[in-house]
């Protein structure tokens, strides 16, 4: 069975971090593009970060650029997102997502997703 599972959410106070993982199962990472989308209550998915197969090419919403960095580990079939500084708009639902090759800012395109991790920044 193909599966994305996330974990490392949490509840963290403002100014905090935390590290999501996104592991597979079923099939390797080596030859997919990994995006992280999140959807905080009634707003519309957005997504995050996206890393290509290799890492070499790397991209961040502007909400969230230079607080938190995406990289993969292909010899574990695993992609982070570590996130610093976080703030209270960064509350939401965190999904990796895999598509063929090349990073894309359409939630549509991407084949497999994740379950989800909760991520809630709160004093």
């Amino acid at each position: 069975q193909l599966q994305l599972v996330e974990s490392g959410g949490g509840l963290v106070q403002p100014g905090g971090s935390l590290r999501l993982s996104c592991a597979a199962s079923g099939f390797t990472l080596d030859y997919y593009a990994i995006g992280w989308f999140r959807q905080a209550p009634g707003k519309e998915p957005e997504g995050v970060s996206c890393i290509s197969t290799r890492g070499g090419s790397i991209n961040y919403s502007d909400s969230v650029k230079g607080r938190f960095t995406i990289s993969r580990d292909n010899a574990k079939n695993t992609v982070y997102l570590q996130m610093n500084s976080l703030k209270s708009e960064d509350t939401a639902v965190y999904y990796c997502a895999a598509r063929s090759y090349d990073c894309s800012v359409y939630p549509g395109s991407y084949h497999y997703w994740g379950q989800g991790t909760q991520v809630t920044v709160s004093s």
